[in-house]
């Protein structure tokens, strides 16, 4: 009888999300209503966020790992032109993209990152190749284009991230710049792609790429190929992939601190996110979010701003895909 009431105690006071494998996903933060969304473009992206978390989450449940999971979601993203990642990146002032990526594994906090990519098509794929054939975490610019090349990744010339959307949206931010010497639009700032897994064998891995701030200038490098910034993984807490006003997420180490919540101050997954996002980054005037999951199957989508892109699916069955702040898409 004693054994029936602990199972039955065990059952309900587990965490709702709980789950042996699953991963989760965002498509960039920012000021994303229903009011500025026609219903073609809703559909679509939540479609592209849905194939994406599918493909991410078939490599974990045929016993794949996370950092493979990671890498797979992340190229889906990169290739479409929804996303301020690969194909749909933003201009840069000077009317060029640089791009940036970085990935990491939990089991080992091995790493890899490249800031300011011009010619490798797929971002992740350069980062992913620094962590496991370089002895660096980080390189940048012309050499991590020729890093890439020598790895034998698929190269492209740079025209090939444009994008009419984005090219209006930089004639905008110089319009704007012109006039009145700031950026207007406020999701200037915003964008990126990221992923975080747990597999099986209870790995936790994490990636992030973006095309970085429209209208960027002087090699400018935000947070998603810093490690601990933008992207952060560690069996012991939690994998955590970010999005939002990058200077912030450096200054305040936005990933690393969620996690470091975790191990040291023993806080839950989701009180460590919402600590994070709302009590720290807000106030300091950091605007954004992330998506993290724990060593347990918990899962965090955390954002102060008015939406951010994002889907999950874990092995208990849980899963979904959202796009604005309402409650009831969670």
């Amino acid at each position: 009888m004693k054994k029936v009431l602990l199972l039955a105690f065990l059952t309900l006071s587990a965490p709702a999300w709980a789950a042996k494998f699953g991963l989760v996903l965002h498509g960039g933060a920012g000021t994303i209503s229903k009011a500025n969304l026609s219903k073609e473009q809703e559909a679509a992206f939540r479609e592209k966020l849905a194939e994406a978390r599918d493909a991410g989450y078939h490599v974990l449940e045929t016993g794949g790992s996370a950092i493979d999971a990671v890498t797979k979601a992340i190229l889906i993203l990169e290739d479409s032109p929804l996303f301020n990642a690969g194909k749909g990146a933003v201009y840069t002032f000077d009317a060029e993209h640089e791009l940036d990526a970085s990935i990491m594994s939990g089991k080992d906090r091995n790493a890899g990152a490249v800031a300011g990519v011009k010619s490798v098509k797929n971002p992740i794929l350069a980062a992913r190749a620094v962590m496991d054939r370089s002895p660096h975490v980080m390189l940048s610019g012309a050499g991590a284009d020729a890093f890439a090349k020598d790895a034998g990744l698929e190269t492209v010339d740079n025209n090939y991230f444009n994008t009419d959307f984005r090219r209006k949206q930089l004639d905008k931010a110089k319009a704007s710049l012109e006039t009145s010497g700031t950026l207007t639009d406020p999701d200037y700032k915003f964008g990126t792609v990221g992923v975080a897994a747990l597999d099986k064998k209870g790995n936790l891995a994490a990636g992030t790429s973006t095309g970085g701030m429209t209208a960027k200038r002087w090699g400018r490098v935000g947070d998603s190929p810093v490690i601990g910034a933008g992207t952060w993984a560690d069996n012991k807490s939690c994998a955590v992939s970010a999005t939002g006003h990058g200077e912030y997420f450096i200054r305040y180490h936005v990933a690393a601190d969620v996690c470091s919540r975790i191990l040291y101050r023993k806080q839950d997954l989701s009180v460590a996110a919402k600590t994070v996002i709302q009590d720290v980054l807000l106030p300091a005037g950091g605007t954004g979010g992330i998506v993290a999951i724990d060593h347990m199957g918990n899962i965090a989508l955390e954002f102060n701003t008015e939406g951010m892109y994002r889907a999950w699916r874990l092995s208990n069955g849980k899963q979904g895909v959202a796009i604005f702040k309402d409650k009831d898409e969670q």
